[in-house]
């Protein structure tokens, strides 16, 4: 009945309905989109009302598709955020880059960290931390001694990749496709962190961030080869609504962010010269 009512208040069939689902017709899809501008305003009016209450008062609603960085760096982030909003409402909640970025635009969290590029106009990112993409191995591996490893020799090796949804994945998968061979995947896992241990048990060669192993190269628990012909890059970053409000609590996490992948930045490369003096 308020569907109905709905309908003839603009005038218009919003809704196409059959027999198994309600689709929403081109007029549905703008009377949507105005729903969720509206809702957005509202919760950005409440937010601002809120802080007239005390800069210790807030609420931020994060999403992560990185599970290594919300296991390595957000706790510290978190710890330095609640010190000074004492009394904030922090939510965090894990996802792919997609899912993330559909619940911005839905209103349902405020920030998220996600995979590049992200191909929606109403979507502002920033970029955190880009990584190359290489391969990873056990240094007992015959090839451990080499620097490259072509398209081919990496599909007939045991692979051990993440799982299919993700950014890192996709281009992966396209890599091997425009080189024409078939990769041979014999486990597909969500979190990095895994791959590294089973690389390291020697259960099959992975993919990874070569300044996200630089701990594991350095104390010589992986080695790693460059992929011929891959210009594959990993590149984080934080998103939010375009034009979006941007409270006092999403300031502060933005900067504790930027400062913490700078220290991040600067671990790598100290591990880098450590790799480089022991060769």
């Amino acid at each position: 009945m308020q569907i109905r009512q709905l309908e003839d208040e603009v005038g218009l069939q919003l809704f196409t309905r059959t027999p198994r689902r309600v689709i929403l017709t081109e007029a549905g899809e703008h009377l949507l989109e105005r729903a969720r501008r509206i809702m957005r305003e509202h919760d950005d009016a409440l937010a601002e009302i809120a802080e007239i209450a005390g800069a210790e008062h807030g609420r931020l609603r994060i999403g992560s598709a990185s599970a290594m960085f919300a296991t390595a760096q957000l706790p510290n982030i978190l710890e330095k955020l609640k010190e000074k909003f004492l009394h904030a409402e922090i939510t965090v909640s894990s996802g792919t880059s997609q899912t993330l970025v559909e619940k911005i635009l839905h209103g349902n969290i405020d920030v998220a960290f996600v995979s590049l590029p992200v191909e929606t106009a109403n979507i502002l990112t920033e970029l955190l931390f880009s990584d190359e993409i290489v391969a990873i191995a056990h240094p007992s591996h015959s090839l451990s001694k080499n620097k490259f490893i072509s398209a081919a020799a990496l599909a007939g090796e045991q692979l051990i990749l993440g799982e299919k949804g993700g950014n890192t994945r996709r281009m992966i998968d396209d890599f091997f496709a425009a080189a024409g061979v078939k990769p041979n995947v014999v486990m597909e896992l969500s979190r990095q962190e895994a791959i590294n241990k089973m690389v390291e048990n020697q259960m099959g060669v992975g993919i990874a961030g070569a300044k996200t192993v630089a701990k594991e190269l350095s104390e010589k628990r992986l080695v790693s080869w460059l992929i011929e012909s891959a210009e594959i890059k990993w590149d984080l970053g934080l998103a939010r609504l375009r034009g979006g409000y941007l409270s006092p609590i999403e300031k502060e996490f933005v900067n504790l962010c930027k400062a913490s992948f700078k220290e991040r930045e600067r671990e790598v490369r100290n591990q880098k010269s450590e790799i480089r003096s022991q060769n």
